[in-house]
């Protein structure tokens, strides 16, 4: 007897189910079709498989001739709640980065600007900013997405954030992911060590209790935290529940990849400056990593991440906006496109990396980031006809339709979700 679907995707030009035995990597399907039910994909592939297993005599139906579908980007690092801005720092680091030119010119840098800004804001005007960077997130294609504290290096502020990651989770048809990163920095009324103690003794107990974040995040780099202290830190955050994810290797290598190898993380973050030895350990161990262009761009950092010792160690890859102050990036699409021609991904890798690599960075990929039977139908449809002009087509709004388990979000490239606020 054949299941009754109640949405059908049918005419695609081309259908991407970026599966994870793809020996193309994009599981590329032409003329594709899709039926869905109950929010989870139940048969996909051309016309006739779809047909001989599906009944489509009473659903609603999305004629994609013409277009790509493709799963909905998972952008699996962010720091998508914080206050206020820093474009001023942005726009003199334009044209200057001597530190003795910004002071002279009275321009505010740093992590701790963004700290200041972010505990002086109150949860509805956290909220409010967050909110519309998420319907950007939305509208170009991204149906899950990391949210990483981290910009209040402080009890209350921390926990605020994160609360107010579950209240857009809440509000907005999206699936959003809370990580704990109060080891983005210390405050610099505190010595290190004080801090780390306080992070291992009341926030991550504080956190775990209130049920606010699924993994445990740290930055390990020179002027930061130490190999060792990141161990400290994240042991901390496995015996409360959180499994580890790390920021290393972004401006030094001082072992945190290898940390994240033997520690099994679910992520390693950065990798700029991570030697092979240490990318094939973290291949062995599982480990994804998350590759930033967009920060890469933004910064105009010195060592840019090159991706191809990665691929060939056996790395999972996954990219992501790394959404923050210091890059105020909420599209994939052009997170994709940096990846590509700044980086030398091949649009098939940087499509997979988008989707199934950012899934597996969050350990969602048994229920999203490809299009298989039985996953969540988490889709979008652009307005192309041929995948590679996702690359091709700079600056273009490419995105027709967002799915978000089975139910449609956008459509002609424009919201129709009922927010509550």
């Amino acid at each position: 007897m054949k299941i009754e679907a109640d949405l059908v995707i049918q005419n695609a030009s081309q259908l991407l189910t970026c599966s994870q035995e793809a020996p193309d990597l994009v599981g590329l399907v032409r003329n594709g079709w899709m039926a869905l039910r109950g929010g989870e994909i139940i048969a996909v592939g051309d016309q006739a498989d779809v047909k001989s297993s599906v009944s489509l005599d009473v659903a609603e139906v999305i004629d994609a001739a013409g277009k790509v579908v493709a799963p909905g980007f998972v952008d699996c690092h962010t720091h998508l709640v914080f206050g206020g801005s820093r474009v001023e720092e942005y726009s003199a680091r334009l044209v200057t980065d001597d530190p003795e030119e910004l002071r002279r010119r009275n321009v505010p840098t740093g992590i701790m600007v963004s700290v200041e800004q972010t505990r002086a804001a109150s949860a509805d005007e956290l909220y409010r900013q967050s909110a519309q960077r998420l319907e950007e997130m939305i509208l170009s294609g991204t149906t899950t997405v990391e949210s990483k504290s981290g910009y209040g290096l402080d009890m209350e502020t921390e926990l605020r954030i994160l609360e107010v990651n579950r209240r857009l989770e809440h509000n907005y048809p999206v699936e959003v992911v809370s990580t704990f990163l109060g080891a983005h920095g210390w405050p610099p009324s505190m010595k290190k060590e004080d801090y780390i103690d306080q992070l291992t003794k009341e926030m991550i107990p504080a956190v775990s209790g209130a049920g606010l974040a699924e993994f445990c995040d740290i930055w390990c780099d020179e002027g930061h935290y130490t190999a060792s202290e990141c161990r400290y830190v994240l042991e901390a955050g496995r015996g409360s529940g959180f499994e580890p994810k790390i920021h290393t290797g972004a401006y030094s290598h001082i072992g945190g990849a290898d940390l994240a190898a033997e520690m099994k993380a679910v992520s390693a973050d950065h990798l700029n400056f991570t030697p092979r030895e240490s990318l094939r350990r973290l291949a062995g161990a599982g480990v994804t990593g998350v590759l930033l262009p967009g920060i890469d761009f933004a910064v105009r950092h010195p060592k840019p991440f090159n991706p191809v010792p990665m691929i060939e160690e056996g790395l999972e890859i996954a990219l992501a906006t790394n959404c923050c102050p210091g890059c105020w990036c909420t599209s994939m699409p052009l997170i994709v496109q940096l990846g590509c021609r700044n980086h030398g991904l091949s649009p098939e890798q940087a499509i997979r990396a988008a989707t199934l690599g950012g899934a597996k960075a969050l350990l969602r990929h048994e229920k999203t980031g490809s299009l298989e039977k039985g996953k969540r139908a988490d889709i979008q449809i652009w307005n192309i006809d041929r995948y590679e002009d996702l690359v091709y087509h700079l600056g273009s709004p490419m995105v027709d339709t967002v799915i978000q388990k089975g139910r449609t979000i956008v459509s002609g490239g424009r919201p129709v979700w009922n927010t509550i606020s």
